[in-house]
């Protein structure tokens, strides 16, 4: 036999090797278990095979009470009142009733205790002199465990120390803080145990009973129950309780496969009607209740959950001859109680007794009881007229079947002397809520079938199978690294940590990236009549935790809040010595008597360091208490001490005294993550970090770049869990993960290399869903887990980056902004002090270079990268947004170009014939304009020789170019293809080279035509032919189309007009259809 689970890691006990020999083991530990597995290993070969096996317990005190759902035990105080200022109750209870309640008590003043089962689950109300709650009228304190109703024992217990609240159900702890005024717990008379009795009336009670037994119940140290058994004067029993735990011979089956299980019992045939009831519980929507061929060929009944609701439909060869459906949500996991009842042409259908109005339906058919009931499923060797199943077989438990008003002997059945059966568990309900403990995270919704749970994600801000990734970046530098412009974002610091995401500015137009978080209150706001004994104090708020504050403020390479003081005979500091009688409150709760501009613990203004305030002998501009208005201004910098929580003034109550403060919202520049990079190396070096704790949720995130073939990007270790990522190949990222049911390996294979020394990202995550490895933007690799085995990621090595604890298959690279769980890695930091590892990685541009567009120049950064558009007619971080301005009528914009020699007043003809070879060979012109308005002038561009350039709109809106080079005469281009001045967008580009002019504007045309090569050649030739038929060098391209007939379907068509002086020539850019 062996012996697994905690604290044995594996252990195998030797047997005896005849009939009557004892073989006794004693285990070192003690071990709390609610079953015990035996699994033999092997038997003695000379033997026959047999088992028996005694198990010795530990000595154990019980003392146990049965209710049957009409009784309670009554705990009366020996004074009128119980105040206590801390409780500790506890219990074990079995009940196979979902609802009751195990104890209440409360008093006059509102407080209130009460434990009771809520649909299998417990729910503590828990109020300390809260008048308003009254009982159990609001929502419970806390809710713990699922699916209480099986007949097992659970233990309880709950511990209160003032407000503070620790509730236990079995394993499962929650800590809670109470509502209400006091400390104390002021009970009036009486505790009751099993229901709440109501005083007068015996027998009567406010609430559904408890129905089950408790065990060893305590109450601050007293066992109410041995109180109970000895008849001591404190315990009044009301009804019957007796102190042995019955048990009711109630055996339910569980229903193991979707596809192949079933409950065959047999009928009594041909009786006039039919009489079947039983209960069942499920998590699933849809499976096969009851399907039997009833007599007399009365049709088929069938019992069926569908979409969560009950449907019973009795059908006659393909006649439906009555359908009922009732119910909503029975896939809740409780016990649902159903009864179908067929007498003189009448058939009810009744779900749940309690139910206020069970569902009815009359026929004029005759029903006969069948011959056999089919439960659950039905066997593969069956007709449809002997059982019918349209949808798949039925997963859960079922219990008290009953067929014609007698019940069913399930333990019969697993003897093989009743019915027949395939893939059930009988005498146990095997259901398990697989949302307790809720495994979604970050709020998302648990919902479960049989076999799987489920996450809503929804309104979470969180996405993936469990709802652990943010769907927001962690910096407005990602924002920025994305594209986007300045704008309002929401920000996640921590990503998948639990700091939810907080919504800041991103200035995103500025070379540093400022991230701004305001707070309630950024105006001017005057104060007056504040002194020390009534301070005037204004807390800020940010809208966020300051947990998610602190995570911004760390993660920023600096910060600053402005404040300013403004005063008129309002003293700020009380420089040089005095006390302070302005202060603000920090991220730390603590009072800080310096101002902006100043340094932590100097008790000073910005002019007190500049040495410019208004009186020397003091440091702030306002204490030398002036009777005129003055201020002092400045940033406060220092990370450790923002953002500013509180400002306190307490000098605006003297004659004339005022003052006006303003503090202005928090600003951050600077990722100190996305960019935090390393370079290893060797293959021999690597960092290493504390051990990587995620137990249920793990995801790795980083960029890398290489030239190496191969190598580990990091790995941790446990007894026999590991997790790896490495590059396993030039075009292959691996990642291998082992939980303890073994290995399991994803792989990504890219059709490009990834050793091209530009800067990859890899996302690899695990969870109790899936696993999955995600590479740049390739196809992500995913493996389901499975829902049976090991499912915790134990490690306890160190965590190894680039390289593993054997110093071999080292990564040679870079990798930068290593996130592990929403947790930031300072890679930078520890290569400081690590050999073969090197801080920074240069070279951002070779990968990013392409993102700076328009002719943006890629600037190398330390951190990152910059797109200079300088020199070119787009901004933005990459340069992508057009520059546009509006011209009102009369107005202009000149822009003088700067000369490439300087030229002074009496410039000599040398120099300027020097000018004047050295002036510009070619102009590359391009703009886009929209306007109604003809004449107009869009460009004019001139030069001291005498050289000018022209673009206009003609009065008829034509676009005509002149030019004049030198002193030759001015050439004219005129492009009257359409009317340019019609609201519409065009774009023009100009280029001369020389004496050569190609000018080309892009129109707009729609057509019904269908343009292929070919096609654009025999245009060309028509308009040749117009324009020499009509001796017309106007002759367009529109003239030309529209007397065109072909078949085709409607689209864009994107034409170039380039023309120059020799001629003009048509070029097809290309389709778009509409």
């Amino acid at each position: 036999m062996e012996l697994t689970g905690y604290p044995f890691s594996l252990q195998t006990f030797a047997g005896n090797m005849n009939a009557d020999s004892v073989v006794h083991h004693k285990l070192l530990h003690s071990v709390r278990a609610r079953f015990i597995r035996f699994v033999p290993l092997e038997w003695n070969p000379s033997g026959k095979i047999g088992m028996r096996v005694e198990v010795y317990g530990c000595s154990y005190k019980s003392d146990v009470a049965d209710f049957d759902g009409r009784s309670s035990l009554l705990y009366r105080f020996n004074q009128k009142l119980m105040s206590t200022l801390k409780d500790v109750i506890s219990l074990k209870f079995k009940s196979m009733q979902g609802d009751g309640v195990l104890f209440h008590g409360e008093g006059q003043r509102g407080d209130q205790i009460t434990l009771e089962l809520q649909k299998g689950r417990l729910a503590l109300y828990l109020n300390l002199d809260d008048s308003k709650v009254r009982l159990s009228s609001g929502p419970p304190s806390a809710i713990l465990g699922s699916l209480l109703d099986d007949q097992h024992w659970h233990w309880v217990l709950i511990e209160r120390v003032g407000k503070q609240v620790n509730f236990t159900v079995d394993k499962h702890t929650q800590h809670f803080r109470t509502k209400g005024e006091a400390d104390a717990l002021d009970i009036d008379y009486e505790l009751s145990f099993g229901g709440i009795p109501v005083p007068g009336k015996p027998g009567t009670f406010l609430k559904k009973n408890f129905h089950g037994c408790i065990e060893n119940l305590y109450y601050n140290g007293v066992n109410i129950i041995d109180l109970a058994k000895r008849r001591k004067h404190q315990i009044y029993t009301v009804g019957n309780v007796t102190f042995s735990c019955s048990e009711p011979q109630i055996v339910p089956i569980t229903f193991v496969n979707s596809s192949s299980s079933y409950l065959l019992l047999p009928g009594t045939p041909q009786i006039d009607g039919l009489s079947v009831s039983f209960q069942f519980r499920t998590w699933n929507k849809d499976g096969l209740l009851l399907s039997t061929e009833m007599s007399e060929a009365s049709g088929t009944l069938l019992l069926s959950l569908e979409t969560g609701i009950l449907r019973l439909v009795i059908q006659k060869m393909t006649e439906h001859v009555a359908e009922i459906l009732t119910g909503s949500n029975l896939n809740d996991g409780l016990w649902h109680s159903v009864s179908i009842n067929a007498r003189r042409n009448r058939i009810t259908l009744t779900l749940d007794n309690e139910a206020a109005s069970p569902a009815q339906d009359t026929t004029r058919v005759q029903i006969y009881s069948g011959n056999s009931y089919y439960f659950g499923g039905c066997p593969d060797n069956l007709t449809d007229s002997q059982c019918l199943n349209p949808i798949k077989a039925f997963q859960g438990c079922m219990r008290l079947i009953f067929i014609d008003n007698q019940p069913k002997d399930l333990i019969s059945v697993q003897q093989g002397s009743l019915g027949n059966f395939s893939d059930l568990h009988i005498d146990l309900c095997s259901i398990k809520d697989r949302c307790l403990p809720n495994y979604c995270e970050h709020g998302g919704s648990c919902s479960q079938s049989w076999t799987t749970f489920y996450c809503n994600c929804s309104d979470t801000g969180y996405t993936g199978a469990t709802c652990h990734n943010s769907i927001y970046e962690k910096s407005c530098e990602v924002y920025r690294h994305q594209g986007h412009m300045a704008g309002f974002f929401y920000i996640d610091s921590d990503g998948s940590g639990p700091l939810g995401p907080l919504q800041v500015y991103c200035n995103i137009t500025e070379d540093k990236i400022w991230m701004s978080v305001q707070h309630n209150n950024t105006e001017l706001t005057h104060v007056q009549g504040a002194n020390p004994e009534k301070p005037y104090a204004m807390a800020l708020d940010y809208g966020g935790s300051m947990e998610q504050l602190e995570a911004l403020i760390d993660g920023s390479e600096h910060c600053e809040q402005e404040v300013a003081y403004h005063c008129r005979r309002s003293r700020l500091l009380n420089t040089p010595d005095g006390t302070p009688f302005t202060w603000w409150i920090g991220r730390s709760n603590e009072r800080h008597p310096y101002w902006g501009g100043s340094l932590p613990g100097v008790q000073q203004c910005e002019c007190g360091l500049e040495e410019s305030c208004l009186d020397i002998r003091h440091f702030c501009n306002c204490d030398a208490d002036k009777d005129e208005w003055t201020n002092d201004t400045g940033f406060l910098s220092f990370k450790d001490h923002l953002p500013v929580t509180q400002i306190v003034i307490t000098d605006t109550n003297r004659s004339n005294s005022e003052a006006a403060w303003r503090i202005g919202p928090l600003r951050c520049y600077g990722d100190r993550h996305f960019w935090n990079a390393v370079s290893f190396n060797t293959e021999a070096s690597y960092l290493h970090f504390p051990t990587f704790h995620a137990e249920f949720s793990a995801d790795i995130s980083f960029f890398f770049k290489t030239t190496a073939l191969s190598g580990v990007f990091l790995e941790n270790l446990g007894i026999k869990d590991f997790i790896r990522l490495e590059i396993s190949s030039p075009s292959e990222i691996t990642f291998a993960i082992d939980v303890g049911n073994g290995p399991v390996e994803l792989v990504v294979q890219s059709p490009s290399a990834l050793n091209d020394n530009q800067w990859h990202y890899v996302r690899a995550e695990r969870n109790l869903k899936e696993t999955s490895l995600q590479v740049d933007s390739l196809p992500r690799s995913t493996r389901e887990t499975s829902e049976e085995g090991h499912f915790r990621l134990q490690l306890n090595s160190q965590l190894f980056v680039g390289g593993t604890s054997s110093r071999q298959k080292g990564f040679l690279g870079c990798i930068r902004s290593l996130h592990l769980n929403g947790q930031k890695l300072d890679l930078e930091e520890r290569a400081k002090v690590t050999s073969g590892v090197r801080p920074g990685c240069p070279g951002h541009c070779s990968s990013y270079g392409s993102n700076c567009h328009n002719g943006g120049k890629c600037v190398e950064k330390h951190s990152g990268y910059l797109c200079d558009c300088t020199n070119s007619p787009y901004e933005g971080p990459f340069c992508k947004k057009e520059v546009s301005a509006v011209f009102e009528a009369g107005t202009s914009v000149t822009y003088m170009f700067q000369e490439p020699y300087p030229v002074t007043k009496n410039t000599s003809l040398s120099s300027s014939a020097i000018y004047t070879d050295a002036a510009p060979s070619k102009e590359n012109i391009a703009f886009s304009f929209v306007t109604a308005q003809a004449p107009s002038l869009l460009l004019f561009l001139n030069s001291s020789s005498q050289d000018f350039l022209a673009v206009l709109l003609c009065k008829n809106g034509s676009l005509q170019v002149r030019y004049q080079l030198g002193k030759e005469e001015t050439h004219v281009f005129t492009i009257d293809v359409e009317n340019f001045a019609n609201r519409k967008m065009h774009h023009l580009k100009i280029n001369r080279e020389g004496r050569e002019l190609a000018i080309q504007t892009l129109i707009l045309l729609k057509a019904c035509l269908s343009i292929t090569y070919p096609l654009l050649s025999f245009i060309c030739h028509l308009v040749k032919v117009q324009r020499s038929r009509k001796k017309n060098s106007k002759a367009g391209i529109a003239q030309v189309l529209g007397q065109l007939a072909l078949p085709c379907v409607p689209f864009e068509q994107r034409f170039i007009v380039q023309g120059n002086t020799c001629g003009c020539k048509l070029a097809l850019l290309g389709l778009v259809m509409r």
